[in-house]
C-alpha cells in the first residue's frame, strides 16, 4: 500500500529554494550524498559489533552508478537503511535546530555550501534531479520500502521489493543536468569532495564496469608530509559542512600509555548551531577506523564544542555499548590530552599571530570561558588565552599583560561587568580608577559573571569587581583621607532614614571623582549584573538592596549637607538614587514619585 504525504512546512520552504534559485556550484549535492551513505556504513558497522543480525557479511561500498539512457544517477550503499517511519522522519521533515537560520541565509547569499552546514543534504538532490526515488531496507528487517517524490510539496510512501539491507537512491536527472552522467566529471566531483571518505566508492559506467574512485583510506592515518594544504581544506569541507577556512589545523597522533590519532579543525566562522541549547559536539570518535559516534561521546567537552574533525584510538574496545564505552577512563584521558593540546595551540597562536587571535576570540571567546565554568584542572591555562576589553586598551588584551602592568602597591585584578562596551567606558564606578591609572578589565558577556564566581584567582591575584562598596582608592595610593565633617555625617544619616529598606547601607565612597553617587554591593554579595541576570531569567524574585556610595567632594552633596533635612533635600536625595539605578541598568520602580519630584525641582529652577 501506498501513501501521499505532504511535505512539512519547512521542506517545502527548503525545496522551492532549492530547485528554483540558480547556483553556481550544483556539484555539492554529490558531496552531502556520498556522506550519508558514509554515515550509514559507519552505524552498521558499529551496531554490528553488538548485534549479530545487522552485521555486514561482505565489504561496505557506496556504489555510483551511471545510466544514460534512463537518465538516471544511483547512489546505493550497503550501511543501516531505513525503516518505513525513518524514510518519513529523515525525508519528509527536517528536525533539526538551525532551519530557519538556513532559509534565510540561503535566501540572501544564494550560496549553495550552506545546505551541508544545516543538515538539510539530502534535499540538494533536487538541485539536479526532477523526481527522486529513494528504496530501503533496514538491517534486520524483512520489508522494504521506497520513497519518492518530485519535490512539489508532496511525497508516496510504501512498500517494495529490495534484496539488501541498505539504501539506493536513484535520481531522475534533470534535461539540464545531463552533465551528471559524464564518468570524468562525477570522478572529479568525487576525488574533490569525497576522496577522504573511508568506505570505498565504486563508480560504475554505461558499459558496466567498476572502478574505485576514491583513496579510501582515512586522511587522518596518513603522514602530515604526503597531505596537501587542498586535501585538509577539502577534508574540513566534508566532514564539518564548513565554507570557510579552518583557523588552526590540527594533525598528530599522541604516542603513549595512550594511543590515539586526531586530526581537528578550529573554524575561523561560527558554526550556526555554536549557541543550540544542548551545546551540541561535532567531533567524530572511531575506534580501529570504526565510526563510533559523535555528540553523543565525552571525547571533547562541550566548551570546545567548535572543533571539527574526527580522533581515532586503538586502545578503546569496539565490542561495548556507547553507554559502558562513555564511562571508560580512556576516553577521559583522551578528553584530558586533546583538551591540553588545544589551548597549547591557541595561546602559541596568540602569540604568533595576534591580530588573528582577536578574530577568533570574538567568535569563540564566550564559549571557551565556560570552561572555566566546568573545569578548575585547566582554569590557569584557560585564562591564560583569554583576552578582554579593558580601560588601558582599544583592543583586547590578556590578564598576563594586565597583570605586568598593575601599580606596585595593587593586590587585585579589577574588573567591570555590562552588556555595553562604550556604556562601561563612561561608567561612574571608574572615575577614581581613571584617575590613579588603575586598570579596569571589561566583562561583557553573560558568562563572565559566572566564571569570574568559580576561578576566583590567577597567579595569587583575586579578581575584584569595581562595584564593590568597601574599595578604598585613597590607602592603595597612599593618600591621606581627608577627615568626614559632622555635617556630611548628618547627611549620610538622612539619606538612609529617607531611603530606608531601599538600600542596604550609605557609605562615604572611595572611588567616585565627578559623579555624585553610584550602587555599590558589600563583599560576598552578589555582583549587579549578575543579579540582573538571575532575575531576568527568573532564577530570582526580586532585586536585593544595594550599597548608595555618595561622592564627599561634589558639590551636590556638599550643598545638601548644609542645608539641613528639607523637603527639596528629601526630594533630591531620591532623585540621585534614582540616578544611581538608571546608571546601573536598574528598571525605576516608582515612575511617578520620580517624575513628580523632577518636575518639582524643576518648576523651582525656572522660579529662582
Amino acid at each position: 500500500m501506498t501513501e501521499t504525504r505532504k511535505f512539512d512546512a519547512e521542506v517545502a520552504k527548503v525545496l522551492k529554494l532549492v530547485i528554483h534559485s540558480l547556483y553556481t556550484n550544483k556539484d555539492i549535492f554529490l558531496r552531502e550524498l556520498i556522506s550519508n551513505a558514509a554515515d550509514a556504513s559507519d552505524k552498521r558497522r558499529f551496531l554490528g559489533q553488538s548485534d549479530p543480525k545487522l552485521a555486514n557479511e561482505s565489504e561496505y561500498r557506496i556504489k555510483i552508478t551511471l545510466n544514460p539512457k534512463k537518465r538516471e544517477l544511483v547512489i546505493t550503499d550497503n550501511g543501516i537503511g531505513m525503516s518505513h517511519d525513518e524514510l518519513i522522519a529523515n525525508l519528509g521533515t527536517i528536525a533539526k535546530s538551525g532551519t530557519g537560520e538556513f532559509l534565510e541565509q540561503l535566501d540572501e547569499k544564494n550560496d549553495v555550501d550552506l545546505i551541508g552546514q544545516f543538515g538539510v543534504g539530502f534535499y540538494s538532490s533536487f538541485m539536479v534531479a526532477d523526481k527522486v526515488t529513494v528504496k530501503s531496507r533496514k538491517a534486520g528487517e524483512k520489508k522494504a520500502h521506497i520513497w519518492e517524490s518530485k519535490g512539489d510539496g508532496e511525497y508516496t510512501v510504501g512498500e517494495t521489493d529490495y534484496a539488501d539491507a541498505g539504501t539506493e537512491i536513484i535520481l531522475h536527472l534533470r534535461k539540464d543536468a545531463q552533465a551528471y552522467l559524464d564518468k570524468h566529471k562525477i570522478s572529479h566531483i568525487i576525488t574533490t569532495y569525497s576522496d577522504h571518505v573511508s568506505i570505498p566508492v565504486i563508480l560504475i559506467d554505461e558499459e558496466g564496469k567498476e572502478a574505485q574512485v576514491n583513496k579510501g583510506k582515512a586522511l587522518w592515518t596518513r603522514p602530515k608530509a604526503e597531505i596537501t594544504p587542498e586535501e585538509y581544506q577539502q577534508f574540513y569541507k566534508t566532514t564539518s559542512h564548513q565554507v570557510d577556512k579552518p583557523f588552526l589545523t590540527l594533525h598528530g597522533k599522541a604516542e603513549g600509555k595512550i594511543e590515539y590519532t586526531y586530526l581537528l579543525f578550529v573554524p575561523s566562522m561560527k558554526p550556526f548551531d555554536l549557541y543550540h541549547p544542548d551545546r551540541m559536539r561535532r567531533v567524530k570518535l572511531f575506534v580501529h577506523r570504526v565510526f563510533i559516534a559523535e555528540d553523543t561521546l565525552d571525547v571533547i567537552p562541550r566548551w570546545l564544542r567548535f572543533l571539527r574533525g574526527v580522533v581515532d584510538s586503538d586502545d578503546l574496545p569496539l565490542n561495548v555499548s556507547r553507554e559502558t564505552l562513555q564511562a571508560n577512563p580512556v576516553l577521559e584521558k583522551i578528553k584530558k590530552s586533546i583538551t591540553n593540546k588545544v589551548i597549547s595551540e591557541l595561546k602559541k597562536k596568540s602569540t604568533k599571530d595576534p591580530e588573528a587571535y582577536e578574530i577568533f576570540w570574538k567568535n569563540f571567546g564566550p564559549v571557551l570561558k565556560e570552561g572555566l565554568c566546568e573545569t578548575l584542572d585547566a582554569k590557569e591555562p584557560l585564562l591564560e588565552i583569554c583576552r578582554f576589553n579593558s580601560t588601558h586598551s582599544n583592543g583586547i588584551t590578556s590578564i598576563d599583560d594586565y597583570i605586568s602592568r598593575m601599580k606596585p602597591e595593587q593586590e587585585d585584578i579589577y574588573y567591570l561587568s555590562g552588556e555595553n562596551l562604550e556604556s562601561l567606558r563612561d561608567h561612574p564606578q571608574l572615575e577614581g580608577f581613571a584617575k590613579r591609572g588603575l586598570e579596569v578589565l571589561f566583562f561583557t558577556d553573560n558568562v563572565d559573571d559566572f566564571w569570574v564566581n568559580i576561578a576566583h584567582d590567577y597567579k595569587g591575584k583575586k579578581f575584584k569587581s569595581v562595584t564593590r562598596a568597601d574599595i578604598d582608592l585613597h590607602t592603595q595610593n597612599g593618600e591621606v583621607p581627608k577627615v568626614e565633617s559632622k555635617e556630611l555625617t548628618d547627611l549620610v544619616a538622612l539619606f538612609k532614614k529617607e531611603l530606608g529598606e531601599k538600600v542596604k547601607d550609605v557609605v562615604i565612597s572611595k572611588k567616585l571623582e565627578s559623579s555624585p553617587v553610584c550602587l555599590g554591593v558589600a563583599e560576598g554579595d552578589m555582583d549587579i549584573r549578575m543579579e540582573k541576570f538571575l532575575r531576568e531569567n527568573k532564577q530570582l524574585p526580586y532585586a536585593s538592596s544595594k550599597i548608595l556610595e555618595i561622592n564627599p567632594e561634589h558639590k551636590l552633596i556638599l550643598a545638601l549637607s548644609v542645608k539641613g533635612e528639607t523637603e527639596e533635600v528629601r526630594d533630591l536625595i531620591n532623585i540621585l538614587y534614582d540616578q544611581a539605578l538608571i546608571i546601573e541598568g536598574e528598571t525605576l520602580t516608582d515612575l511617578k514619585g520620580f517624575s513628580s519630584r523632577l518636575n518639582h525641582l524643576l518648576e523651582k529652577a525656572l522660579a529662582a
